[in-house]
Parts: structure tokens; C-alpha cells; sequence
């Protein structure tokens, strides 16, 4: 049978040990929290890489993407080439109270103009304020950290690959137009003094 009172001087000697101890309260926001690299705080827009291609607005499960958009004409970019057609981003918003912070909307991007960014400090007074739009959403693209590095025995990325070579083989016709160029002025001078003589 247990002692009376038992349970509350065992309460009471847990509440002495802990009284001693030092507390790990962070007294928030005074004082910032130390955030993970990859936490996810907000959704940033990269509006340039925007095509209005509205993929992020359909696969989102709640529905708080909203885009609207107008098509433009762009004259044909040379003689005897017909116009072309192409979408210009008038809204983007996300409604932050429906969001459940899946990251679809950055997943399906195909041009990757959805990025998670850090910021956490987007609380309202007004449900109705937490619509956000594409310059606030701009706004949080700068705050985006950089991706990871690579691991040191991993393969170069296709993407990289391919632009290095493009800058190796525009290089390399350069210098050979240059060496040309310096062939030929070194045959004009030789015919010039040949004239001469």
C-alpha cells in the first residue's frame, strides 16, 4: 500500500530539481530562432521565370493559388515570320490561411519560379490579409537561401555540362575568327609591301 502523500512530495522534488536548472526559453523576438537550411517558412515568387503555364494553381490540393493573366502579341522576330502569342502574369496570389504548406505548387514548376524561403513572420490581424501578392511574394524570393553543394564524387549536372560546353565552343570560334583575322591582315600587309617593292 503507498505512503499517503507519496505522489506529492515526489511532484514536489521534480519541481526542486527543475527550479534549479537553467531555462531554454528563447524570448522570442528578441531573440531569433536558429531555423534549420531548409525550413519552410513562406513560398517565394521568381516572377521571371513565371509563364502563367498555371500548373502550380492546378495541382494545388487547396486551391489558394490564384493567377490571372492577359496574352500579348510579339511581333514576328523576322521579316516574313508570323506573330506569336504570349501570356503576361497580371496577379499571382496565395492565400496563406489555406495553404497547408505541401510544397507541390514548387514541385511541379516546370521553370522554377516557386521557392520555398525561410520567412515565418507573416502573421495578420485580418484572416483576409493573409492573401498575399506577387510583390510581397517577391519580396521573400530574396531571403531564399542558396541550394546545397553538390557532394564532392557526384556527376556535374546535365545543365552546368552544357553550358560550359557552349562557352568552350564559343570560345574556341572565337579565337579561331581571331587567329583568321590576323591571318588575313598579316597577308593584306605582306601583299601591301609586295606592291610597294
Amino acid at each position: 500500500m503507498p505512503i499517503p502523500g507519496s505522489g506529492l512530495a515526489k511532484g514536489l522534488a521534480v519541481t526542486l530539481r527543475t527550479m534549479t536548472k537553467k531555462t531554454v526559453t528563447a524570448q522570442y523576438p528578441d531573440k531569433q530562432p536558429e531555423l534549420p537550411p531548409r525550413t519552410r517558412g513562406v513560398i517565394g515568387l521568381f516572377e521571371e521565370n513565371c509563364t502563367v503555364c498555371m500548373l502550380c494553381a492546378r495541382e494545388c490540393p487547396d486551391w489558394c493559388i490564384y493567377i490571372d493573366s492577359h496574352k500579348e502579341t510579339v511581333p514576328a522576330a523576322a521579316p516574313g515570320g508570323r506573330e506569336r502569342s504570349r501570356n503576361v502574369l497580371d496577379r499571382f496570389a496565395i492565400d496563406f490561411a489555406l495553404c497547408m504548406y505541401c510544397g507541390i505548387c514548387i514541385e511541379v514548376c516546370p521553370f522554377d519560379a516557386l521557392f520555398w524561403s525561410p520567412e515565418f513572420e507573416y502573421a495578420e490581424t485580418d484572416i483576409h490579409e493573409l492573401t498575399h501578392e506577387r510583390d510581397k511574394l517577391r519580396e521573400w524570393m530574396w531571403t531564399v537561401p542558396e541550394p546545397p553543394a553538390l557532394d564532392p564524387g557526384a556527376e556535374e549536372p546535365k545543365e552546368i555540362a552544357a553550358a560550359r560546353k557552349a562557352v568552350e565552343k564559343a570560345a574556341t570560334a572565337a579565337a579561331a575568327a581571331q587567329a583568321q583575322a590576323e591571318a588575313q591582315a598579316q597577308a593584306e600587309g605582306d601583299q601591301a609591301e609586295g606592291d610597294q617593292q
